[in-house]
C-alpha cells in the first residue's frame, strides 16, 4: 500500500519513522561495520589456531581453556581493574569539582572551560610524552615540586609501587575535561527554583548539594560513570608509551596483553579469546550499572 493511501495519522507516523531511520542509518552502518562485525569476527577467530601467515585450523574452545592457567592474563586483568576503580572515581571527583566551580558565574567562564577541556582534546600519545618528561626522576617537574617541600620523589615510571599511580594521575588529567563539560551542562539545567526553596528552608551548602544538586545531576553522573568505566577497561595508549607495561608486568593492561598476543606473538586465536572475555566483563559491569541506575538515578519528569 502506498504511503499516500494511508490515513493521515498513519501517514505522518510513517514519514517520521522513515526520517528517523534515515538519520540513524549512517550510525547504524558504522556500528555494523566497525563494532558488531569485529565482535562476530573475534568470536570466529577465537575458535581457531591462526598466526596470520598460515592457514587457520579449528581449535574449538582450547583458546578459552588457556586463559585459566595463564598468570599474565590474570595479572593484566587485575591491573586493568585496579586502574579502572581508582581512576574513574578520581576523574569524577575532579570533573564535578571543576564543574561546580565554573557554574558559580565566574567571568570568562567560556575561556576557562575551553582551557580545561584542552587535555581531553589532545592526542593521548602527545600527552604521554609530555608526562614522561614530567616524571623524569631527577630533572622532572613533578619531583622538582616535591623537592620544594623536602620530599624526595620516586623514579615514577620504573617503580613497582608508583608506576601505576603515575599512569592513573596522567589519565585523570587527560580525561577530566569530558566529565566537566557533561556535569556543567547538567548543572545549568537544574531549575533555580529548587535552590531558592532550599535557601528558604535554611539548608546549608552541603545539604543543598546532597539533596538538590546531586539528585538532579544523577543522570549526568550515571552517563559519565558508564562511559568512563568502559574507556578505562580499554586503557592502552598511555601504558604502552609511558611504561611499555613495566616494570615487570605492573602496568600491563588487558588490552596491551591482547595486542602483544595477537601482533607480537601472532597468536590470533588466543588474542581473540582474551578480547571476548574483556568484552564480557564490560557488558556485565555496564549491565550492573544500568540495574543500579533504576534506584540511584533521578529523572525529572
Amino acid at each position: 500500500m502506498a504511503v499516500d493511501a494511508l490515513p493521515t495519522g498513519y501517514r505522518k507516523y510513517s514519514k517520521e519513522t522513515l526520517t528517523a531511520w534515515l538519520f540513524l542509518l549512517p550510525s547504524l552502518v558504522g556500528f555494523l561495520i566497525f563494532t558488531a562485525g569485529p565482535v562476530l569476527a573475534a568470536g570466529v577467530i577465537s575458535l581457531l589456531n591462526w598466526n596470520l601467515f598460515s592457514s587457520p585450523t579449528f581449535a574449538g574452545l582450547k583458546n578459552f581453556a588457556r586463559l585459566g592457567p595463564d598468570p599474565t592474563f590474570w595479572s593484566a586483568l587485575g591491573n586493568t581493574v585496579y586502574f579502572t576503580f581508582v581512576s574513574v572515581p578520581l576523574t569524577i571527583v575532579v570533573s564535578l569539582a571543576l564543574a561546580l566551580l565554573l557554574n558559580q558565574g565566574l567571568r570568562y567562564v567560556a575561556v576557562f572551560r575551553s582551557l580545561l577541556l584542552l587535555p581531553y582534546a589532545t592526542i593521548t600519545v602527545a600527552v604521554a610524552f609530555v608526562w614522561i618528561w614530567l616524571y623524569i626522576p631527577h630533572d622532572g617537574l613533578v619531583n622538582a615540586v616535591l623537592g620544594w617541600f623536602g620530599i624526595s620523589g620516586p623514579a615514577w615510571l620504573i617503580s613497582d609501587d608508583w608506576a601505576m599511580p603515575a599512569l592513573i594521575a596522567m589519565s585523570v588529567w587527560k580525561s577530566f575535561g569530558f566529565g566537566m563539560v557533561v556535569f556543567l551542562a547538567g548543572l545549568q539545567a537544574i531549575p533555580q527554583q529548587l535552590y531558592e526553596a532550599a535557601k528558604v528552608d535554611g539548608s546549608s551548602a552541603w545539604q543543598t548539594f546532597r539533596n538538590v544538586t546531586l539528585p538532579m545531576l544523577s543522570p549526568s553522573l550515571f552517563f559519565v560513570v558508564v562511559t568512563s568505566v568502559i574507556g578505562s577497561f580499554q586503557v592502552f595508549d598511555q601504558a604502552l608509551i609511558m611504561t611499555n607495561g613495566g616494570p615487570g608486568s605492573r602496568t600491563t593492561t588487558l588490552v596491551m596483553y591482547i595486542y602483544r598476543t595477537g601482533f607480537e606473538n601472532y597468536d590470533q586465536g588466543y588474542a581473540a579469546a582474551q578480547s571476548l572475555v574483556l568484552f564480557g566483563f564490560i557488558v556485565v559491569i555496564t549491565a550492573a550499572q544500568f540495574v543500579l541506575q533504576r534506584r540511584l538515578v533521578h529523572y525529572d519528569n
